[in-house]
C-alpha cells in the first residue's frame, strides 16, 4: 500500500508537471534490469532531443552489453512518437559514436522478415495483442487515415520487427512520451499497455523517474557535458555521480572537470593538501566544512577550500546539482578522503537552509 501511494504520487508529479522527483528515486531504482534502463535512457534523452545526454547515455548502454541493433530498433521508433528530425538526429549521433568506438560493438540479432501479409491486417492483430482490446475512439472515425497507418505501419511494420519484443518497447515508448510535456493522455495509455506486456508497478516507476530526473532535471542543471558516470571515485560518495574533464592540454596545469550529482548523492568527508574552487552551474546543492554550519549553494555560486581543511559537497536531497570543480597546485595536490556523511548529519545539514 505504502509503494502503491509513493507510486501514485510519481505519477501524477511526472504527468502534471514533469517535475523531478523528490525522495522516491532510491526506492524505485533497480526495478529494470541494466539493459532496460539503458533502452529507457536512450528513448527519452532521443525524445527530449538532447544529443548530449544521448550519447552519454548510449555509450553506457553500450558498455553494458545492449546490442547495437537493439538500439537501432529503439532509434528508429522513435520517429513515431517524437518525429523523424529526432530520430534522424539520434541514428546520427549512434552512428558517429560507433564510428567512434571502432564499430566493434556486438551488434545483435537482426529481425526476422515481417509476414507475407498485408501490413494493415497484421498490424491491427498486433494492435489488438499489444493492447488486450480492440483500439476505439472518436479520433479514428473523425479521421480514419490515422487509424490506417497506426494498425498498417506503427504496429505491422515497426512492432512487427521481432528483435526486440514488445515490453521493451511500451518501455521505449513511455520513456520517450514522458520525456516531453503535453502528452499526458497518451502516456497513461501506454502505462496500461506496458503493464499489459508485463512491466510491474515499480519498473514504470523506474521509467518515469530515469525521465523526470536523468534527463528533464539533468538538462535544465549545466550547460557543460554530462560526462561519464564517476565510477573511479564511487566508493567515496553516496549516490551516483558523473564527471567531465574540460581541460585538455595538460600544459595549462589547470584540471578542471564538470561534476555532476543526483538527488541526494553527496561524496565522503575529505580534503585536499592543494585546496580546491568549486564554480556551481546549475542545481541546488551544499557544501560543509567540518564543525561548521552547511551552505547551500546555487548557480554562480562560487567556493574556495583551502588546503587541509575537511568538508564534504553534493545534491539537496530534491534537485540535481553541477559543479565545475577545479584543482589547485596540482603538482603536490592530494586527497584524502575520510568517512562517509551519515544519513542523519546530511538531513541534519540540508534541512537548516530550508
Amino acid at each position: 500500500m505504502i509503494f502503491r501511494t509513493i507510486l501514485a504520487v510519481l505519477c501524477v508529479t511526472v504527468l502534471t508537471a514533469g517535475l523531478a522527483a523528490k525522495g522516491w528515486a532510491a526506492e524505485v531504482r533497480g526495478a529494470l534490469s541494466p539493459r532496460e534502463r539503458a533502452i529507457a535512457e536512450v528513448s527519452a534523452f532521443a525524445s527530449k532531443g538532447d544529443l548530449e545526454g544521448l550519447r552519454a547515455a548510449l555509450a553506457r548502454g553500450l558498455d553494458a552489453g545492449v546490442p547495437v541493433n537493439e538500439f537501432k530498433s529503439v532509434l528508429v521508433q522513435a520517429y513515431a512518437y517524437c518525429g523523424f528530425p529526432r530520430s534522424l538526429n539520434a541514428l546520427t549521433t549512434f552512428m558517429n559514436l560507433e564510428n567512434e568506438r571502432g564499430n566493434r560493438d556486438p551488434e545483435g540479432p537482426e529481425p526476422s522478415p515481417l509476414p507475407n501479409r498485408p501490413s494493415l491486417e497484421f498490424g491491427t492483430e498486433n494492435q489488438r495483442k499489444l493492447l488486450g482490446r480492440e483500439a476505439k475512439g472518436a479520433v479514428y472515425e473523425f479521421a480514419p487515415a490515422i487509424d490506417q497507418f497506426l494498425k498498417a505501419h506503427l504496429f505491422g511494420d515497426i512492432f512487427g520487427r521481432d528483435n526486440i519484443d514488445w515490453k521493451t518497447r511500451e518501455i521505449a515508448t513511455i520513456a520517450m512520451l514522458s520525456a516531453v510535456p503535453g502528452l499526458d493522455s497518451q502516456l497513461a495509455a501506454h502505462i496500461a499497455t506496458g503493464k499489459h506486456n508485463g512491466l510491474t508497478d515499480a519498473q514504470v516507476a523506474e521509467i518515469l523517474s530515469i525521465s523526470a530526473n536523468e534527463v528533464n532535471g539533468y538538462a535544465n542543471t549545466s550547460p557543460f557535458p554530462f560526462g561519464e558516470e564517476n565510477t573511479a571515485f564511487a566508493k567515496y560518495f553516496s549516490g551516483k555521480s558523473w564527471r567531465q574533464p574540460l581541460i585538455s592540454n595538460k600544459e595549462l596545469n589547470v584540471p578542471i572537470s564538470n561534476i555532476t550529482f543526483e538527488p541526494g548523492c553527496r561524496n565522503n568527508w575529505h580534503s585536499h593538501t592543494g585546496g580546491q574552487i568549486l564554480v556551481v552551474t546549475g542545481g541546488e546543492g551544499y557544501y560543509q566544512e567540518r564543525g561548521k554550519a552547511a551552505r547551500r549553494l546555487v548557480a554562480g555560486d562560487v567556493v574556495e577550500i583551502p588546503s587541509n581543511v575537511e568538508h564534504w559537497h553534493g545534491a539537496a536531497p530534491d534537485s540535481w546539482f553541477a559543479h565545475l570543480s577545479i584543482e589547485c597546485n596540482p603538482q603536490t595536490n592530494k586527497n584524502t578522503w575520510l568517512e562517509p556523511v551519515s544519513d542523519a548529519d546530511y538531513r541534519a545539514a540540508t534541512a537548516e537552509q530550508k
